[in-house]
């Protein structure tokens, strides 16, 4: 069986990065004998996109299950569209991962824990071990999360005594980046459908 985890390093060793589209490695790891392969993650550095991109990525590596810490709303439906299973909160290294999963000691995550955009700016966060907890108080609840700066609702319009005519704007922008992400998505799930029934097709015509 193959497992993607959120690696801060090429290493099992390594600890678990918080941050699914914006992590620094993915590790794609064969639980039966823990060979595995480091996989630089390029994605970070995109400014926006970076989770669907990351989770088109690991979806062609045929894994089952994906570990990391947080995991936003785009990467989420990218990744169950293709079948693969998405735990959250994790923390420690990967070598603690591998063992509480082959221990049936996590649970899938019943959708995103945080939301769109996460982790964009950011540093990397330090680890609490405060397993759920983790996402919210490394990234902090701040601008970002709180109104969305890039969508026109956060700090610089919704508050400061803005002009009505300056949130109607704002709430106009929302709206408007809001649609172009959800048709880019759907998009990028058909794509993701399309080659799910491809290689179902060259399995049957294998076997």
């Amino acid at each position: 069986m193959f497992i993607a985890v959120t690696s801060e390093g090429p290493s099992l060793d390594a600890r678990i990065d918080q941050r699914f589209g914006r992590c620094r490695y993915f590790l794609i790891i064969n639980t039966d004998d823990l060979g595995f392969e480091a996989i630089e993650n390029h994605n970070a550095a995109l400014g926006g996109g970076a989770g669907i991109q990351s989770a088109q990525m690991i979806a062609a590596k045929a894994v089952t299950h994906v570990f990391t810490g947080s995991c936003g709303p785009n990467a989420y439906q990218v990744l169950a569209a293709a079948g693969i299973t998405v735990v959250t909160g994790c923390t420690g290294n990967v070598r603690d991962v591998i063992d509480q999963f082959r221990e049936g000691k996590f649970a899938p995550a019943g959708g995103p824990n945080v939301a769109d955009h996460y982790g964009m700016g950011q540093g990397y966060p330090a680890q609490s071990g405060a397993g759920m907890n983790v996402p919210g108080m490394g990234g902090g609840m701040g601008m970002g999360r709180g109104g969305g700066m890039g969508r026109g609702m956060g700090m610089g319009r919704g508050m400061g005594g803005a002009s009505t005519g300056g949130q109607t704007a704002g709430i106009q922008n929302a709206k408007e980046a809001a649609g172009d992400e959800l048709e880019t998505l759907k998009r990028e799930m058909d794509r993701i459908g399309e080659r799910i029934r491809q290689l179902e097709k060259e399995k049957n015509s294998k076997g």
